[in-house]
């Protein structure tokens, strides 16, 4: 088994398991059987309320979550690779999900944060704490934390009057803070929020002058953990984390192994913020780092399409440098070609980009004839999205168990090659007046629907080989939706050519350039219309 700790004490990967994705529990053994390999000594589990909670039957409800015994399972198998597996749970903000039942509606402040000094909030936030105790070995546990910049102006304000913000987050937190020490725990939070107390709001300011008096903030049982995903330059880092250490001396850094912009991974990007971010480790003697995975918006891209990243950030802990070695190592640790897994990037790279942007999931789902995202397109990406499917295909070949990941994207890229460019086409011919190209557009139309049924069944094949059922009927939602809408528009163009109809409206709508050039856009109740879903 390799080893890490000549550079750090901890190295840890977190699995996101609340945005509608909940591995089972023998490919969660396997992505752990990997890492361990790997030299990887912490697996982390984001679960804001996929767990079981005693005395909350409603918390977790229809999400898939893991029940005690089956955390019980996941800790022994940890603990038996030497892995320590650690809770990244939230006890403020991001628990939007158990707002929907009622049980819970009376303790949210505003958006998906908790109702602070509400005697319900602190008994939820209690049992949860109390159930993992009695689940797993760890002393360790992330309460989250983060991004609740509306707290205190949603039913708090109703209660308690306009107080200052900062002053509720911090009674909040000792509150909690003081609930962890009860049951054993040592907590982590992540940073962001003493930044922006710091900064007046900025993150990433590099150049805030931290007050003294904010250092007394944090409790002494607590670890910030500074969460980057990014940035490319080590400077950057190195900046922030002598800020944070301004305000904590017990710091740990939070990289990216980007899966969380659609179906696809971006290997190359969190393998270039990777490498900043060890580095800077290194100098700024942070001992404690680990690669988040996070599934925004659906959680639609498989933790196992990481595994590049996550090879190259253990062997930067390790000292290995070149990238022959980095191959090589992968091949030992999991069985295939570096080069065949980095592959899994090209559905996003129909240009080049050295950051990160996501046309294959906005492009799939852009409108025919709204065309919200035509602006982005450019001439000849069909043909791209053709060639990336005939490599991914060959690759699914000398993948054996992770075949299914190819076959995935090879389908995607198939239908892409035929809908990138097809609205663009369409409003062109309409706009145009000339029907004669008619019939090639509605062909092509028709073999959408083919393509993006086989997407669907492999993609479906993909998740219920990783993950709990539960979560994909939004994909069934999404993908379903899709595929009604290209046959509605294929029956309305068949219509208009046969001259049933006179127009098309949509079509007759003037494109204005929302956007231009390839970008990240991950929102799909906006990606897929302007018209309201609720």
């Amino acid at each position: 088994m390799a080893n890490i700790k000549e550079n750090f004490d901890y190295l840890g990967a977190m699995v996101d398991c609340s945005r509608n994705a909940v591995m089972t529990l023998p490919q969660l053994k396997k992505f752990m059987s990997i890492i361990a390999k790997m030299g990887y000594n912490q697996v982390m589990l984001y679960i804001e309320d996929t767990y079981e909670v005693d005395g909350e039957e409603y918390f977790g409800y229809l999400r898939g979550r893991y029940s005690q015994d089956e955390l019980k399972e996941l800790d022994d198998y940890a603990f038996s690779l030497g892995l320590e597996l650690i809770p990244c749970m939230q006890t403020l903000a991001h628990l939007n999900a158990i707002f929907h039942w009622p049980e819970y509606k009376k303790i949210c402040d505003a958006d998906d944060i908790l109702l602070a000094e509400s005697e319900r909030t602190y008994q939820l936030v209690e049992n949860m704490i109390s159930t993992l105790r009695k689940c797993l070995r760890t002393d360790k546990i992330n309460i989250g934390m983060d991004e609740a910049h509306m707290i205190g102006r949603g039913k708090y304000m109703d209660l308690h009057g306009n107080r200052d913000k900062t002053q509720i987050l911090l009674e909040h937190l000792a509150k909690v803070v003081e609930i962890t020490e009860k049951y054993g725990f040592k907590s982590m939070m992540w940073s962001d929020m003493f930044h922006r107390i710091a900064s007046g709001g900025d993150y990433y300011a590099t150049d805030v002058k931290f007050d003294p008096s904010i250092k007394k903030m944090v409790p002494d049982s607590v670890t910030l953990v500074y969460w980057d995903y990014y940035h490319t330059d080590k400077k950057t880092y190195d900046l922030m984390l002598r800020g944070t250490k301004q305000v904590c001396d017990r710091v740990a850094v939070a990289g990216g192994a980007w899966k969380w912009s659609g179906f696809t991974a971006h290997n190359d990007f969190s393998i270039r913020t990777t490498k900043a971010a060890v580095a800077s480790c290194k100098t700024n003697d942070i001992r404690n780092l680990f690669l988040t995975m996070w599934g925004d918006n659906g959680d639609e891209a498989s933790n196992f399409a990481m595994l590049p990243t996550l090879c190259y950030g253990a062997c930067l802990a390790q000292g290995i440098t070149k990238m022959s070695e980095v191959k090589a190592k992968f091949k030992e640790w999991v069985g295939y070609e570096f080069d065949d897994f980095m592959l899994l990037d090209l559905p996003d790279q129909v240009i080049k980009n050295k950051g990160i942007v996501n046309p294959s999931k906005y492009g799939l789902y852009n409108d025919c004839f709204l065309g919200i995202f035509d602006t982005t397109i450019t001439e000849g990406e069909g043909k791209t999205y053709a060639s990336f499917a005939r490599r991914l295909k060959n690759a699914a070949k000398r993948t054996g168990e992770f075949s299914y990941l190819f076959d995935t994207a090879s389908k995607l890229c198939s239908a892409l090659s035929i809908k990138t460019e097809l609205g663009v086409r369409t409003r062109k011919m309409y706009e145009s007046g000339n029907k004669e190209g008619l019939d090639a557009l509605i062909a092509d139309y028709k073999k959408l629907s083919k393509k993006l049924d086989e997407f669907y069944y492999a993609y479906r094949d993909q998740w219920y080989t990783e993950k709990k059922p539960h979560g994909f009927d939004v994909q069934d939602i999404r993908l379903g939706g899709l595929m009604t809408r290209i046959k509605n528009c294929y029956d309305r163009l068949v219509d208009y050519r046969d001259g049933k109809i006179d127009s098309i409206p949509e079509l007759e709508e003037k494109l204005l350039p929302l956007y231009t050039g390839k970008i990240d856009y991950n929102l799909w109740d906006t990606n897929v219309t302007v018209n309201r879903l609720y």
